[in-house]
């Protein structure tokens, strides 16, 4: 199979609905607003909404029960009919009949949202604690129970918030599917090889680990300039998303959108300050990198279209049908079941892999039904994109483990979210690692650190800028300037002087979807906690193999029943210590200590265990 958009794998979702106007699609469809009404019924029926104390008894545990058992029914067949569209509408921005599905689909949401306010504001009028003696169901879902318990206090009134979740349909929600579809259908004008052509944004992108450095530049400039021609209505959407998100922040009680996020993701400030000294402490390891990658590029500094250039060689292109088989078999040599499941996404079709017109950019994985999972890409035959490939199959293995709790309970904070991802990708790069030469590991290296330091420096780049465009938008909208120069304030603050300033990336704002989520702000440092805690839990399974794989799947099925802290307690972390993100920053330091080395610089300055900035 050649590695071309035309050949790589797409996904196989007909084994659920042949298509979005058959039969069974349509039924199950409206079956969703059958059971939507059922609920609702359900929920007067039994007086789910904010009242006075409510006296515990048996005729009110058994109306939980009755409640809980038709919500994780109806979510189970929700869930479905989401990503089913979503795969329509991520591979092809283009289908009208998929936009329709997913409008109408987002108005159903937003009734189910307002269902789950008044559960929660029910649920925050109840002895959660007494409740649970009584019912098995409680039991089941006390962590939910008490993490409901605590947000109904920042609840607005019951009408307020069944407005909220209206009006985001128009509000918040529409100015985030506008970035979506808007960036997905830019087609780029660039001119290769004396060739002028128009190009999706994704493939423009993608041409960022070109070997031509030349081509490498004219794909930076095409895409700035795009960027630049659409970001009238990509700065008007962003105003729209922070102030929405910043009204309601305000209305619900928390300080600041950050202290809602760190609620949402399950951690307290304590943990985020520990995590993100370390990473700052870090920064000057990570510009250690990148001046050795500018000298194995010929150049004195990098240019931010080289912080993806491909170094070192390898006599290797990493077809696709290559790339299977390898994570197939080094997933065998930790789990034989993780390795039976990347088997069988490969064999049921579970992936999209290839760019191609209309198709979103970036990857993700997203839960189709039951223990089975969808997974989109846009793929190149580099080791880079192998990893990525073995990422996304690790939210998949994450997503099987889960399959066995109620969809309640599958409900993982962001922060945990990256634990199987993670891992599953250091498998991949330390097997990759095994009996190549000098140059195939500078290749290996450089894609794993610089996944790294995208998760660590330009993450918190993107932290520092959401951070200050929230502390503006509290007093008055932007101006497209001003959303880029605090961009390059961000970027100046986290790369310094390791990449050339002519050269940064001022309109990342509109590049990253996750800033236009008006459901989760700060879509950011949890992929950083992500990559450390996985590696953590490596540092722990390489120490002591045979214990750790007992346990290991048992805490992924588990990421929905405790919070972050005391699931890191039970795996010997203390998260609210700045020590453990750096001892999981020692991991990344002794990788660029060996690529420094192997690219022929003097490491000494880069001491494997040594605290930047200490």
């Amino acid at each position: 199979m050649s590695d071309t958009a035309t050949t790589l794998p797409r996904w196989d979702t007909d084994i659920v609905y042949p298509g979005l106007d058959s039969p069974a699609y349509l039924s199950d469809r409206a079956a969703v607003v059958t059971d939507l009404d059922a609920l609702a019924a359900l929920f007067d029926e039994h007086g789910v909404d904010r009242r006075g104390h409510a006296p515990l008894d048996i005729t009110l545990a058994a109306a939980f029960d009755e409640v809980f058992a038709a919500l994780n029914a109806l979510l189970v067949r929700f869930s479905t009919l989401r990503t089913y569209i979503y795969c329509h509408t991520t591979t092809n921005s283009r289908d009208d009949l998929a936009q329709a599905a997913l409008s109408g689909l987002l108005r159903d949401q937003a009734r189910l949202s307002q269902l789950m306010t008044r559960l929660t504001a029910w649920i925050g009028s109840l002895n959660v604690d007494a409740l649970v003696q009584l019912s098995a169901m409680a039991t089941t879902h006390q962590h939910w129970l008490a993490r409901a318990h605590k947000e109904a206090q920042h609840q607005m009134s019951p009408a307020e918030e069944a407005l909220a979740a209206e009006l985001d349909l128009s509000g918040g929600g529409a100015w985030g599917r506008l970035h979506s579809n808007l960036t997905s259908q830019i087609r780029v004008p660039i001119t290769l090889d004396g060739t002028p052509q128009q190009l999706p944004m994704s493939a423009i992108r993608n041409l960022a680990f070109n070997a031509d450095r030349s081509v490498r530049a004219a794909a930076h400039d095409a895409e700035i300039a795009a960027w630049q021609a659409a970001a009238l209505p990509l700065s008007a959407a962003l105003n729209g998303v922070k102030g929405h998100v910043t009204t309601l922040a305000k209305r619900r009680g928390y300080d600041t959108p950050l202290d809602a996020a760190l609620f949402a993701n399950d951690i307290d400030q304590t943990v985020l300050d520990a995590m993100m000294t370390a990473a700052h402490e870090s920064f000057p390891d990570f510009r250690h990198y990148m001046r050795a990658k500018a000298q194995l590029l010929g150049q004195q500094q990098l240019a931010w279209y080289d912080l993806f250039a491909p170094v070192g060689s390898s006599s290797r292109s990493w077809a696709w049908p290559d790339a299977e088989q390898f994570v197939v078999t080094q997933f065998a040599r930790f789990s034989p079941r993780m390795s039976a499941f990347a088997a069988r996404a490969f064999a049921e079709r579970w992936v999209d892999a290839g760019p191609r017109e209309g198709k979103v950019g970036g990857a993700f994985c997203a839960r189709l039904r039951a223990d089975e999972s969808r997974i989109l890409m846009n793929y190149e035959p580099t080791i880079d994109k192998v990893m990525t490939l073995a990422h996304e199959l690790g939210h998949g293995y994450h997503n099987l483990n889960l399959s066995r709790q109620t969809m309640l309970n599958q409900q993982t904070p962001m922060t945990l979210a990256e634990t199987a991802s993670i891992f599953c990708e250091t498998i991949i790069r330390h097997a990759a690692m095994d009996g190549a030469n000098r140059e195939e590991q500078i290749e290996i290296l450089d894609a794993s650190i610089q996944n790294a330091c995208q998760v660590v420096v330009d993450i918190s780049s993107r932290f520092l800028f959401e951070q200050s465009v929230f502390a503006a938008r509290a007093e008055r909208e932007l101006s497209i300037d001003e959303f880029c120069n605090l961009m390059r304030d961000a970027q100046r603050a986290t790369y310094g002087d390791a990449v050339d300033d002519a050269t940064l990336h001022q309109y990342m704002w509109a590049v990253k979807g996750h800033y236009y989520s008006s459901g989760l702000s700060f879509y950011n440092y949890p992929y950083m906690f992500g990559l450390l805690f996985g590696l953590g839990l490596y540092a722990i399974y390489l120490r002591d193999p045979e214990p750790f794989l007992a346990r290991y799947d048992e805490l992924l099925g588990a990421t929905g029943l405790a919070d972050a802290v005391t699931l890191a307690e039970q795996m010997g972390f203390d998260l609210r210590s700045p020590d453990f993100w750096r001892g999981s920053l020692d991991i990344v330091r002794a990788d660029i200590n060996r690529f420094v080395a192997l690219a022929g610089r003097d490491a000494a300055c880069c001491v494997p265990t040594g605290r930047a900035g200490h």
